[in-house]
């Protein structure tokens, strides 16, 4: 088939194509498919493959069923990696050991393409003591510093950087520190962070009592729990983190609450998992179900509807038992109780082709309606597999009590009761991202479209970009039937001109019809009161949402992509800075900044100079020289700078020099710097790049700072409109998307 774009088409070979070096791979999406479903339907027994290989390949056709991208980029390959989108790693021991053990096993995890939430509440406090070696504890944070560098050197399945999600109970004592971690710009890039918060806290918050900070059953402080939440809020006013997690309401609505405690979420925030708990991931995508667009009394196809979750249940509860698990752990956990999660893409997109406005009441109506059709046949597909295939083993009939099987009709409990339940829990949504792009970019997840045409630059080989005009799907549905008609406003809404209430209307509105939980963010406007920002959270519990995630655009995480319609595609453009400025000799003095490394290997220090240019959107680095009294290093410092100054006065992305360099280990061992571990000189080189990407445009003043003291602080706030630079093509308009970092200009994506 033809993809419906251009970049739809780059995205399935970039990252879903198999292409081998030896053997035939895949030649069209449909190969992409066939492959899928073949490997999936090896679960099934030999009569009945065939049969259901079809029925796989039928779902996944023109986009309908999305399987997750590790499923679709994985499925009969022969590769060594996970099928399983998510993890939670194992509870964390409060010993030295257990510590850096559970930091091996989240490495082999990612390793194979899982991305990782952690619970570090477990972890004593920094400054407790730390009996028999008469020392205090460094405190979760510390080692959450240990993961964060982990993570960063490890290339996971599919070519992307590892993810993760760290949580800290509310009432941990060290839960101010964690609250504003993320406010230095340079700490646990490789971290979401999310604070877990139960009941009782929101109880005293709405009473104005005391809150008390505790680890293992000693009280440390009393605070006021409105000073407390206010700091919170305040962090993710200024910067986005934390998320919330309503952690009381996790566990009260879980199916498996009589065999598992939950206490972390995977790194997206969708799926709500106990140690060493696992998820696989598909969508169903709801933009392809509706036959009559725009037309009068459009609808969603219901029936195809039900046969697509059908399809889809026995498809992703197949995966279970063809994936590979990084850990034993993981693998017995999810066959004990074979936890799938089953969502939607597209919602948005389907609304607006039924003429109806996201975020309004009849949105929330029909957003019920048709998750409610995946709720049962869900339900009923795993019951009908559990009289097959038989229940998952740790089923108990107690499960009938839980609200969401209580929120089932009768006929279908009916029928659980009788067969009992193939899988624990059925249902979540999870942010779509790629898989939703290369359906025609149609919306993700349950989010509102966020813009329904830019222009996206795309890098070539030779260091050119080309730009391509990308429009949403339900755009360009429009255009196919009404040519340069204007499409009705009344449907057409993004997600910059609804109210947070209307964003949480939605949230709520299907978080009452699935199992786990759902990655959504309410974007608010940068001029929202502080008080009323904070009032989202409040509102958002009271409604029911399992958890919120925000984005308020501002000077620190950037402001919204301003996003105008999508001219035709125009000729290729020159990358990076402005050809003048690439094939111009340097300039006679340049402004940059020196920064002092102290390497504990050396007794002598280490010197990195950076120079920039002024790139018309602001300074970008343009050469760098390394000098050192120790003439060990000289070759290679002069070789290294050489083909990096290379590489900055070439343009473009330059963002990989940092994260390359920063994943050398060296063979003899690294060092600490500033509490942090450091696995090379090299790596240190590539943090001092990497601050000197991060900083401001008002700090190109040459000066000199010590790479083993702390971060300076960051410059004041930016006029309104600023915008966080994209690390990979320099260009204003980073946007924070369903916890990622997203830029419309390049496509560039990094989540964590």
């Amino acid at each position: 088939m033809a993809f419906d774009n251009p970049l739809a088409a780059d995205i399935w070979s970039s990252k879903y194509r198999f292409r081998p070096s030896d053997g035939a791979g895949d030649d069209t999406v449909e190969q992409t498919w066939a492959r899928v479903a073949a490997a999936i339907a090896e679960a099934e027994a030999p009569k009945a493959r065939r049969q259901w290989r079809d029925r796989f390949a039928g779902a996944l056709a023109d986009f309908q069923f999305l399987p997750a991208g590790r499923i679709m980029a994985g499925a009969g390959t022969g590769r060594s990696v996970t099928l399983f989108n998510c993890f939670v790693m194992g509870t964390v021991p409060d010993d030295l050991n257990g510590i850096f053990e559970a930091v091996r096993e989240a490495a082999v995890t990612m390793q194979q393409g899982g991305g990782v939430g952690m619970d570090f509440s477990t972890i004593r406090p920094s400054g407790a003591p730390v009996k028999g070696v008469g020392a205090d504890a460094s405190g979760p944070l510390s080692f959450m510093d240990v993961w964060d560098s982990m993570c960063r050197t490890i290339l996971s399945a599919g070519q992307r950087r590892g993810a993760m999600m760290g949580c800290l109970r509310i009432d941990h004592p060290d839960i101010e520190a964690f609250i504003d971690a993320k406010r230095d710009p340079l700490r646990l890039r490789n971290f979401n962070v999310s604070v877990l918060v139960p009941d009782a806290f929101m109880e005293a918050l709405q009473a104005d009592g005391d809150w008390p900070l505790v680890f293992g059953g000693v009280t440390y402080r009393t605070v006021r729990a409105r000073d407390l939440w206010n700091r919170l809020m305040q962090a993710t006013y200024d910067v986005a983190e934390p998320g919330v997690i309503f952690v009381d309401r996790v566990n009260a609505r879980n199916n498996l609450a009589h065999c598992e405690t939950i206490s972390a979420s995977n790194p997206c925030g969708e799926q709500m998992l106990p140690p060493y708990g696992a998820c696989l991931l598909g969508s169903i995508n709801l933009a392809r179900l509706v036959p009559n667009p725009f037309e009068p009394g459009a609808g969603l196809d219901e029936e195809r509807l039900g046969e697509l979750t059908r399809t889809a249940i026995r498809f992703l509860d197949n995966v279970i038992d063809v994936s590979r698990f990084p850990l034993e752990a993981q693998d017995a956990e999810a066959k004990a109780k074979r936890r799938i999660g089953l969502g939607v893409t597209g919602l948005a997109d389907a609304l607006v082709f039924c003429g109806v406005r996201y975020g309004e009441e009849e949105a929330a109506q029909l957003t019920r309606r048709w998750l409610g059709v995946i709720q049962r046949e869900a339900y009923r597909a795993s019951a009908e597999l559990a009289a097959e295939k038989g229940p998952f083993p740790l089923w108990d009939p107690v499960m009938l009590d839980t609200p969401n099987l209580q929120a089932l009709d009768d006929d279908t409990r009916d029928l659980i009761a009788r067969n009992g339940l193939r899988n624990g829990c059925l249902t979540s949504i999870a942010p779509t991202g790629t898989t939703s792009l290369m359906a025609g970019n149609v919306s993700s997840g349950i989010e509102p479209v966020f813009a329904y045409a830019y222009t996206r630059k795309v890098l070539q080989k030779d260091g050119s970009k080309r730009e391509e005009a990308v429009e949403d799907y339900a755009l360009a549905v429009w255009k196919r039937l009404h040519g340069d008609a204007p499409p009705p406003e009344h449907a057409f809404v993004t997600a910059q001109t609804l109210t947070p209430t209307q964003h949480l209307r939605m949230q709520a509105a299907a978080q009452a019809m699935i199992d786990s939980s759902i990655s959504k963010t309410v974007n608010c406007p940068e001029d929202i009161a502080f008080d009323a920002f904070a009032d989202v959270y409040v509102e958002g519990w009271k409604l029911g949402c399992k958890g919120l995630t925000t984005y308020r655009p501002n000077a620190v995480t950037g402001s919204v992509l301003s996003a105008a319609p999508a001219e035709p595609a125009k000729a290729a453009a020159p990358a990076g800075p402005p050809a003048e400025l690439r094939l111009s000799p340097r300039p006679e003095s340049l402004p940059g900044a020196t920064y002092k490394i102290k390497w504990p290997d050396s007794p002598h220090a280490v010197y990195v100079t950076l120079n920039d240019v002024d790139g018309g959107d602001g300074p970008r680095p343009f050469e760098i020289f390394i000098n050192s009294k120790n003439m060990e290093h000289y070759a290679w410092t002069l070789g290294l700078t050489r083909m990096i100054s290379a590489v900055f006065r070439r343009g473009g992305d330059v963002s990989f020099v940092a994260e390359e360099l920063k994943a050398v280990f060296d063979p003899r061992g690294g060092g600490w710097m500033n509490g942090r571990y450091v696995p090379s000189l090299l790596a240190a080189i590539g943090g001092v790049i990497e601050r000197h990407l991060a900083r401001d445009a008002e700090a190109c003043a040459e000066h000199v700072h010590d790479a083993d003291e702390p971060a300076p602080s960051p410059a004041p706030a930016a006029a309104p409109g600023s915008r966080a630079c994209c690390p990979r093509c320099g260009t204003p308009g980073l946007v924070r998307k369903e916890g990622c970092d997203t830029c419309f200009d390049c496509g560039y994506s990094k989540c964590g």
